[in-house]
């Protein structure tokens, strides 16, 4: 288990990636913001705060939502009980977190249960880990796999290694613990999956969703995408509503991470390592919330 004690600590955990997924990010840059606020809850000071902890990860959105959210409530708040409100907003924040995911599950269990024929398990594919290590708690992607396999419904989970950070490895522990069946894949082994017809749905997650649906995740997204578009395969997202950046207009317009050469381990060779692809709203069936399910391009009707 890892400690945080201090505004460096959180933003070195998101940074390096000690903790990952978009909502999980968030909670944790809130907290953060509690963090640091010790010793100095002065205004230049809470500025100062939140512009270190969203210089860690551009593409994330829910770390700027939790952010921007912090700094509403306490920006004008009294600077005696400012560091309380701070440990308190960050406590709400993952406390509808954890709401939120719990009803994704819910809503994404009713997608599982029109893919069942003839009791045969359902072979969902999914992609990186938007499970419980990605989350405050049930998961985004994965939370409609736990309803389903604890409400008995029999379900398969094709998992996605995801290169060169293996991230898919912490969706296989965490199937393991919960004694859901799986098959971990190497990335490109999925398209010929879906060519086999061994493949019911793809359920993946999300690091931001556009306006107009185009959405950013784990890079090799797209491509699952494009390989379900081809052999028939529906494809869904599951996020929070804290997810939708409606302030960006499409895909084009998402910041993507580039992350560090050395973690392709290349030594002298020149690298392109982008940490997320965009997959656009064509390619996907819907958006799992926690408000349903939604057409990619009909996000609007959640905007309020």
């Amino acid at each position: 288990m890892l400690r945080l004690a201090s505004l460096d600590d959180a933003a070195h955990a998101i940074r390096v990636m000690q903790v990952r997924g978009a909502p999980l990010i968030g909670a944790t840059a809130a907290y953060g913001v509690a963090l640091g606020l010790a010793g100095d809850t002065s205004d230049a000071h809470l500025d100062h705060v939140i512009d270190t902890l969203a210089a860690t990860r551009p593409t994330a959105i829910n770390l700027h939502w939790a952010l921007d959210r912090m700094r509403r409530v306490l920006q004008n708040s009294a600077l005696a009980t400012r560091r309380d409100l701070a440990w308190s907003e960050a406590r709400a924040i993952a406390t509808e977190d954890k709401a939120a995911n719990a009803a994704i599950g819910q809503h994404g269990l009713a997608l599982l249960q029109a893919r069942q024929q003839s009791g045969q398990p359902i072979n969902i594919m999914t992609h990186c880990n938007a499970g419980r290590l990605a989350t405050v708690d049930n998961g985004t992607a994965i939370s409609p796999i736990y309803a389903a396999h604890a409400a008995g419904l029999p379900v398969h989970v094709w998992v996605s290694e995801t290169r060169p950070r293996n991230q898919g490895l912490l969706t296989a522990w965490e199937l393991r613990e919960a004694g859901v069946p799986h098959t971990l894949i190497a990335d490109n082994a999925a398209g010929l999956l879906m060519m086999q017809g061994k493949v019911d749905l793809v359920i993946v997650g999300a690091d931001r969703i556009a306006a107009n649906g185009d959405t950013a995740n784990k890079v090799g997204t797209y491509l699952k995408a494009l390989a379900a578009k081809a052999h028939g395969v529906p494809f869904y997202v599951a996020a929070p509503l804290s997810t939708i950046d409606f302030a960006c207009p499409s895909g084009a317009a998402i910041p993507i991470e580039e992350r560090a050469a050395e973690e392709l381990g290349a030594g002298d060779t020149p690298v392109a390592n982008p940490a997320f692809d965009v997959t656009p709203a064509g390619l996907i069936g819907g958006i799992v919330s926690e408000r349903g399910i939604a057409r990619a391009g009909e996000l609007g009707q959640w905007k309020t």
